[in-house]
């Protein structure tokens, strides 16, 4: 097989990916995302189905202030993101690159048929384009 670039985000997604559900508390949550090295995870159900998202911006100030007051940190549910930009596994890198430009989130979970399937970070993007260029 020759040595080719990735061009669909099947080939340079993580398949193994961290997620959390909605019942977990945002402490938990925030160990989770400092050990992953992550900015943000999606949330999905018992049947590993996308229902959310949530980022250590979400949770900073909620964590911040449980700390002060000394009281129960918040569940992921509370805090989470019900609107979920998400990419299928053969959407194109460079149209997702395309779509990364600006504010938009640095984590896609990508899906098939609402599933969690991956996750695609714009390092992963960034990696693959710096590939085509070179290949």
């Amino acid at each position: 097989m020759l040595n080719r670039a990735p061009t669909i985000v099947r080939e340079i997604m993580s398949r193994d990916c961290y997620r959390v559900t909605g019942n977990m508390s945002i402490t938990t949550l925030a160990k989770g995302l400092a050990l992953h090295r992550l900015p943000g995870v999606p949330v999905v159900d018992d049947h590993d189905q996308l229902i959310g998202f949530i980022s250590e911006q979400d949770v900073l100030g909620k964590l911040l202030q449980s700390a002060y007051l000394n009281d129960e940190a918040p569940l992921v549910k509370e805090l989470m993101r019900n609107e979920v930009l998400s990419v299928s596994p053969t959407k194109s890198i460079t149209d997702l690159a395309q779509e990364m430009l600006g504010q938009k989130p640095k984590v896609y979970p990508v899906t098939e048929q609402g599933r969690l399937c991956g996750i695609v970070t714009r390092r992963d993007v960034l990696t693959a384009i710096l590939r085509m260029r070179h290949t």
